[in-house]
């Protein structure tokens, strides 16, 4: 089992989980991070710290977020790992908790 970073993240990217990450197992991209299924040692430290509440055991993800296990595993190839908290994206309080965030999703 591995965590996964689901669509909430979108648009908000809030670094919070970063910082308790004890293996560097979240790359970032330019509105959302992942998380490396290879490299996630299911600690459960990170999912209490996201303000968005994007981030889910595998096997408890909520309906119709199952794409994000294998999308967080592609991403987690191509994007940097993220070791730093930085600041959340501008619009991140107005993103945080609305559906649909998908398609905004940048590569």
């Amino acid at each position: 089992m591995t965590f996964v970073v689901t669509e909430n993240c979108i648009k908000c990217k809030f670094t919070d989980c970063v910082d308790v990450c004890p293996v560097d197992c979240f790359h970032e991209g330019p509105n959302f991070l992942v998380i490396d299924p290879d490299e996630c040692i299911d600690c459960t430290l990170c999912e209490p710290e996201c303000p968005a509440n994007a981030i889910f055991a595998e096997d408890e993800l909520p309906e119709g977020q199952e794409v994000f296990i294998a999308l967080n595993a592609e991403l987690a190839k191509q994007w940097p790992v993220i070791t730093d908290v930085k600041p959340a994206l501008p619009e991140a309080d107005e993103w945080n908790g609305k559906e649909g965030k998908l398609d905004l999703l940048e590569r």
